[in-house]
């Protein structure tokens, strides 16, 4: 390992170490998704909801569900003619800033609640389904910048308001069927009370439809006396089996990532990201290409070409002009043969066609050529330097 190396290894980890050590003792920040997961203990997590849970609602029997109403529920009803019925009874619960339950565990739901059971439903806004199957509307209060008071209908209760504005959702009900729903709770903004709580019949059953799931909240439970606008609310809960629906919010979803601790983990996960881009950095400006010099090898010389010009010069300097003819003529013939497949047998109109349509040659060049090679296979006199000279450009008129 080169000294330029371990200087750059040694600031990286100099760096990192600093990162580590500066998020460590710098506050936390205060994270607050409304994550509304059994185990998160941020503002807005259902950890102390979880626990008080057995407590708060003492009158019934809690199971949680980590599977969807449907894969719950429909195996469990019987189809036999008499009983037609589902083999359990009790309520459904679901808390949550978002409605979560699939289109089939929806209809299986309301199946249920028709039944002669109850669901419990906490949301900030309902799908279309709940509108149009139990007639009521909801509608949005825009300015949600002042205090959201919350209170109960019920006078046993009292008069007494809370203001559950950190979080609040700004969702109404502004229409309801007046002979099916009872108001149960509402929401004042800006002196303008609107319903939130409501109780709905349907068939042989009841829906519980509460529009701020925040009450349920660990900041609204710490906050005050909210904790006592929680237990009003569940005091409604029917007695009897509570099925609490917490499949995606019971925490127990994990990464398959060998990394999830170090991205877990804020400080580890950002020196994780700066040894990354540490890393790429060095490839790029320092990871050069490093290799021995490679030697220049002349390529292998044709012996053959040499060969050739060294015949050919002796020929030449011996005055066997007619020998060159001859094997120039041969070379020629040889290569119309193998590269245009043409008969070079005889030398005639027909040849001359050919050889013309496949090498686009003037014709007057071939036709010449053709004459030159006849005269010197039929010539008993012996060629001269001239006649050499004249054949070889013929031919190369014909083949360059």
């Amino acid at each position: 390992m080169n000294r330029t190396l371990k200087i750059y290894i040694f600031f990286l980890l100099l760096l990192i170490g600093g990162v580590i050590y500066i998020d460590a003792v710098r506050p936390k920040p205060v994270d607050w998704t409304k994550s509304y997961i059994l185990t998160d203990k941020i503002p807005f997590g259902l950890y102390i909801f979880d626990k008080e849970s057995p407590e708060v609602l003492k009158n019934n029997s809690i199971e949680k569900l980590r599977e969807t109403v449907y894969e719950h529920f429909e195996p469990l009803y019987s189809y036999d003619s008499l009983v037609n019925d589902y083999k359990v009874k009790g309520t459904i619960m679901h808390i949550n800033n978002d409605y979560l339950l699939d289109e089939e565990s929806t209809k299986e739901l309301f199946y249920f609640v028709g039944h002669g059971n109850n669901a419990f439903i906490s949301v900030e806004n309902l799908p279309k389904i709940y509108t149009d199957s139990l007639h009521i509307e909801t509608d949005t209060q825009f300015d949600i910048s002042q205090k959201v008071l919350c209170s109960l209908a019920n006078s046993n209760f009292g008069n007494h308001s809370y203001d559950l504005s950190k979080g609040a959702g700004n969702y109404y009900f502004s229409k309801i069927d007046t002979l099916k729903t009872t108001i149960l709770g509402y929401q004042q903004l800006d002196k303008k009370k609107e319903a939130n709580f409501i109780k709905v019949a349907y068939l042989n059953g009841y829906f519980y439809i509460h529009l701020q799931p925040t009450a349920f909240s660990n900041y609204q439970i710490l906050k005050d006396d909210h904790k006592e606008y929680l237990e009003n609310v569940l005091s409604y809960m029917p007695k009897g089996t509570l099925f609490w629906m917490v499949k995606g919010q019971n925490g127990m979803l994990e990464s398959d990532s060998p990394y999830r601790y170090i991205l877990s983990q804020p400080a580890l996960k950002w020196a994780w990201y700066l040894f990354l881009m540490g890393m790429a950095f060095f490839i790029i400006f320092n990871a050069k290409r490093r290799q021995r010099i490679i030697p220049i090898i002349k390529p292998l010389t044709n012996t053959t070409v040499d060969f050739t010009k060294t015949i050919g010069n002796l020929y030449f300097q011996e005055g066997s002009h007619q020998n060159l003819i001859d094997k120039k003529i041969i070379y020629f013939l040889e290569r119309i043969r193998n590269e245009y497949l043409i008969d070079t047998a005889v030398l005639d109109e027909n040849f001359i066609k050919k050889l013309q349509a496949k090498t686009g040659k003037d014709t007057k060049d071939i036709e010449h050529l053709v004459y030159l090679i006849n005269y010197q296979r039929k010539s008993y006199n012996q060629s001269i330097e001239s006649d050499l000279i004249e054949i070889n450009n013929a031919i190369e008129k014909i083949i360059n």
